[in-house]
């Protein structure tokens, strides 16, 4: 997979009054820095790698705009079996269970470290049982083959345009090899809109690339029979273009 050719560092000031400390560990090993974070009124305290060639070390913008959006239209996660693609630290995903209980399972580039410290943050944020997690790089086989998860997330995770064509044929495996725990129904919000669809991927990102690199993505999902709809916000919704048939929904 691709290194990113700059530092997502550079997006964060060092505040005096921030919480900062740098683990010492023996040569060869990961450092980390501790840094407390707000989370809509939540104080989460998150363990980032110094550094990680996978950027998984650090929050990106789309978490924090992606809470204030999940947070005003909770209907759309509350009992829904979700999986996070890209958790990095696993920030957004310990918060989300820690305000709402939802299931959740988050996932990652298949790499050990990134594994641990989710754990790590679970542990030091009062989340009791460590979050399911999976190691997975986009393309490659799935490791749960009848996947059941109906709502898939993810925050600032375009930044790789050359890993678009993996990512989609991640998605497609997600969406159209949803296999359901058990039957269910779109459920209506209170105002008669339908709620999203099951399954269905919702992503939030903070644009830093071109338009034109950006649209890669968007095109490709289309073009493997992916429909994208823009919920506002730089909310972006992606379900299959043809309804999923199971069996268990006797269809």
């Amino acid at each position: 997979m691709d290194i990113a050719l700059f530092s997502p560092s550079s997006l964060f000031h060092d505040d005096d009054d921030s919480t900062s400390t740098d683990e010492e560990t023996p040569d060869n090993c990961q450092t980390y820095v501790e840094r407390t974070h707000q989370f809509h009124g939540m104080e989460l305290v998150i363990r980032e790698f110094s550094f990680h060639q996978m950027n998984a070390n650090l929050l990106w913008p789309g978490t924090f705009a992606f809470v204030e959006w999940l947070v005003q239209n909770r209907s759309k996660i509350e009992g829904r079996h979700i999986l996070e693609l890209g958790s990095g630290t696993g920030a957004l995903a310990i918060f989300l269970k820690k305000l709402y209980q939802v299931d959740i399972t988050t996932s990652d580039y298949d790499d050990q470290e990134i594994e641990d410290n989710i754990a790590h943050n679970c542990r030091v944020n009062g989340v009791t049982l460590v979050l399911p997690h999976i190691k997975h790089s986009w393309g490659d086989p799935f490791p749960n083959p009848h996947p059941e998860w109906d709502l898939i997330i993810a925050s600032d995770i375009l930044l790789y345009v050359k890993q678009y064509p993996n990512l989609i044929k991640t998605l497609c495996f997600l969406l159209n090899s949803y296999k359901p725990r058990e039957t269910a129904t779109t459920p209506l919000a209170q105002d008669g809109i339908p709620e999203l669809a099951r399954p269905a991927f919702l992503m939030s990102w903070r644009r830093r690339i071109g338009k034109e690199d950006e649209s890669l993505f968007f095109t490709g999902c289309e073009t493997a029979g992916l429909q994208v709809q823009h919920l506002g916000s730089r909310v972006y919704c992606i379900t299959p273009a043809k309804p999923v048939v199971s069996d268990s929904l006797g269809l």
